[in-house]
């Protein structure tokens, strides 16, 4: 919980100092009673009490106090919102190295066959768009509820070269803001207004799922582009594919053309070789820490499919801040009654 007048809080310097008069207060009344002849015929003028009864009163008002500074200060608290506006964006690496074949076929087919099987068990009317990296990053496939069309999509993916984990959140994140206008896109002009980044565990309904099979070696600094989703409240759920052994690359009829070599499509890369380079999970874990979501590790088809069946989905909501000063207000009010009624009640004579 936040406050948006948080200077207001200052105000609870009064609690500590209402003790120390009451507690003054209490032993003046003593040493002014030694005063009289004989104590007995004080108490006994005075409905009897016990000691709680005598302070209870006191502690409601002081929490009643407590309470209304809390109001004052406006507290905000994250409110999870249900919505049916949802949209997930998949990043798929097409880099050469996913056409490593030490996960049958491939590495690239399997993913695709993953992404398939994912995007066919989402409930009817889930937007979801595609965008696929290597050097750089492209929409191919802005978000669609249309599973024919976003699961061919995902079958005509080629590879390239390198692989640009950032530029693949950045190009996320704008797919994102072109459908929703409270999400601001990453490509902002000098006229723009800062980002103000929204409050801790504040997120939007839309998620962004990374699948990678090596590290950022082109584009963004992934961190730099992890934290422009974090100020966004755009969660990023990250999954590295492969296994530390490798294996040859061989992705035959995923075969294209290189970016900017010689035209073609903007995804391509040849075959032979054999890819051993480990997948930068220490990047992707921090990547998913910094925006709320989560790294999965997958060595093998089914364990990919089993981390796309076991994605957080059917849980997305709103998360949103709500002003929460009305509740407080209404606490210190009921406080304030009890402690009036009770000392009425305990102690008339008071």
């Amino acid at each position: 919980m936040s406050f948006l007048w948080s200077w207001l809080l200052l105000l609870l310097v009064l609690v500590p100092l209402l003790i120390a008069a009451y507690w003054w207060v209490q032993r003046r009344r003593r040493r002014v009673s030694v005063r009289f002849s004989s104590l007995s015929l004080v108490r006994a003028a005075l409905p009897k009490q016990s000691l709680w009864k005598r302070h209870v009163p006191f502690a409601l008002l002081i929490a009643a106090l407590i309470s209304a500074i809390f109001a004052v200060a406006r507290p905000m608290a994250v409110m999870a919102v249900p919505t049916n506006q949802t949209s997930i964006i998949l990043a798929i690496d097409v880099s050469r190295s996913m056409c490593s074949t030490d996960i049958p076929p491939n590495r690239f087919q399997a993913a695709k066959d993953a992404a398939k099987e994912f995007i066919d068990s989402q409930p009817p009317g889930t937007e979801i768009g595609i965008v696929a990296f290597a050097g750089f990053a492209e929409m191919v496939q802005p978000p669609t509820a249309d599973k024919e069309v976003l699961i061919s999509t995902v079958q005509s993916l080629l590879t390239g070269r390198r692989t640009a984990v950032g530029s693949a959140i950045l190009k996320s994140i704008d797919a994102i803001a072109e459908i929703d206008p409270t999400v601001p896109p990453s490509t902002r002009s000098s006229a723009d207004p800062a980002i103000t980044p929204v409050m801790a565990g504040v997120y939007t309904p839309n998620i962004i799922i990374l699948l990678t099979d090596g590290a950022s070696n082109a584009g963004v600094d992934p961190l730099e582009a992890a934290q422009q989703a974090a100020d966004r409240g755009v969660r990023v759920y990250t999954i590295g594919f492969g296994t530390a052994e490798g294996g040859r690359m061989d992705c035959g009829q995923f075969d294209g053309f290189e970016p900017f070599m010689g035209g073609g499509f903007p995804f391509g890369g040849g075959g032979g070789g054999q890819f051993r380079r480990g997948i930068d999970e220490e990047t992707l874990i921090q990547v998913s820490a910094m925006t709320g979501g989560e790294y999965y590790a997958a060595e093998s088809a089914s364990e990919l499919r089993e981390v796309f069946r076991g994605l957080p989905t059917y849980l997305i909501t709103r998360y949103e801040t709500t002003e929460v000063s009305a509740g407080f207000a209404g606490l210190a009010g009921l406080l304030l009654a009890a402690a009036v009624g009770l000392a009425m009640r305990w102690n008339p004579l008071l």
